[in-house]
């Protein structure tokens, strides 16, 4: 969440940041909760004052065999009215809480101003799409046609927006993962981990903002658990509460997980194919960074992503997200597309962001710096990559005209030396 001494500082100028992303900031609703907050709070400070003076009073008068009954009468008469501001006080606080629990990261001064995708803005590219001499397929009658991706058994299953993958197609989703763990871990100095495919709500609002977001997670019936949308949720939670060493910053955590979304909002949106479903897989980079070092981190975190796709030799894009397309906890995010031959179109296959504070904030995740005082750290995260969409890229991209699909030659190795997915 953001500094709420922002918004007492400048709350026009945040509200004028807002609006680049499209939010409205309700700056009347903020001052009529921060005068309640100021006047309980002076009420309070002034009765906490009187107190001690009588308390002092009480024992000055008890040090000279005083009677100090009518002071300790009055000291306790104020017990009750003391107790009632200071839950009046802890109420006004949840209030300001719960407003700034919803409201989005300020955009970096950096990121473009749009309304829409329309208005991000390209920042390079790599890798020329191929030429094909014959009519090309999308991964759907690719993988149909190879009798080795099944939506129809998936949905008899678990109804829409489900795959059941077979054979060399199952075991290319596999490598795929294999390898981008392999590169991340050798080449880019992550910490590979495991974590649970659950988080609580408290996990889940330390990344984001679950009063926000609650109905794009799958909830666990009469638990207090959340399928995770992505690895990010319980891998930037390693630090939540922590105060950590600055000289070990940063920490590099890569994770593989399944991920799982409802897709609430999406209706009607990629319903063909393996582009947007209820369960995907994914590669995950998390950096836990100081703050001076976190928009360089973001560019370098943003290259490990492109080294899968440059070694896979798949063209893609690097986009710069304007502040109406970000996310809701970023303040700076790149994504990158590939090209999908089946779709002639650029399509998002990784989303790298900085978040700054605003995560860290919500988990009181900070890091002592060199005085010795505790600072939040920033966060970042990245896909590197998306599995699924990495492998509908690559069935695309490496299709023949009869049909089979040519394996690159970085993924021959996790494949047993298989050059060529056939039926």
């Amino acid at each position: 969440m953001l500094d709420i001494q922002l918004l007492r500082n400048d709350l026009q100028g945040v509200a004028a940041r807002l609006a680049d992303r499209g939010a409205t900031l309700d700056t009347a609703a903020f001052e009529r909760l921060e005068a309640r907050r100021k006047a309980v709070q002076t009420q309070t400070q002034e009765l906490q004052a009187k107190r001690n003076q009588l308390s002092k009073q009480v024992g000055q008068a008890k040090s000279k065999g005083e009677d100090a009954s009518a002071l300790m009468a009055e000291v306790n008469s104020q017990a009750d009215e003391l107790k009632a501001l200071e839950q009046d006080l802890g109420a006004v606080q949840a209030e300001l809480d719960a407003f700034l629990g919803v409201i989005a990261n300020i955009p970096h001064a950096s990121v473009p101003v749009g309304k829409s995708a329309d208005d991000n803005a390209e920042v390079r590219r790599a890798g020329t799409p191929r030429a094909f001499d014959f009519a090309v397929k999308d991964h759907v009658d690719l993988g149909e046609g190879l009798g080795q991706l099944d939506f129809d058994t998936a949905a008899k299953l678990a109804g829409a927006r489900f795959a059941v993958l077979r054979k060399h197609v199952a075991r290319m989703h596999r490598a795929l993962a294999q390898f981008m763990l392999d590169v991340h871990t050798q080449d880019h100095g992550y910490t590979e981990v495991y974590v649970p495919y659950m988080v609580t709500a408290e996990c889940a609002n330390g990344v984001s903002s679950l009063a926000k977001f609650k109905e794009d997670l799958f909830k666990l019936e009469g638990r207090d658990l959340y399928l995770i949308p992505t690895a990010e949720y319980p891998v930037t939670n390693f630090v939540r509460g922590e105060i950590l060493a600055g000289d070990k910053l940063p920490l590099k955590f890569v994770c593989h997980s399944p991920c799982f979304r409802s897709e609430a909002g999406s209706y009607g949106k990629d319903t063909r194919g393996m582009i947007r479903q209820h369960q995907f897989d994914k590669v995950e980079l998390v950096q836990i960074a100081h703050p001076s070092h976190s928009y360089a981190l973001l560019e370098e975190l943003t290259g490990h992503a492109e080294t899968i796709l440059k070694r896979l030799e798949l063209p893609y894009r690097v986009m710069a997200l304007c502040t109406g397309d970000m996310g809701f906890s970023s303040a700076k995010t790149y994504d990158i597309e590939v090209w999908l031959p089946g779709q002639a179109a650029y399509r998002e296959i990784s989303s790298c962001s900085n978040f700054e504070a605003f995560q860290a904030r919500r988990m009181q995740a900070r890091f002592r710096g060199d005085k010795g005082k505790p600072e939040l750290v920033h966060t970042l995260n990245g896909s590197a990559l998306a599995v699924g969409r990495t492998l509908v890229a690559v069935l695309e991209n490496y299709q023949n005209a009869d049909g089979s699909v040519t394996v690159p030659a970085a993924l021959r190795p996790y494949m047993g030396g298989t050059d060529k997915i056939t039926r």
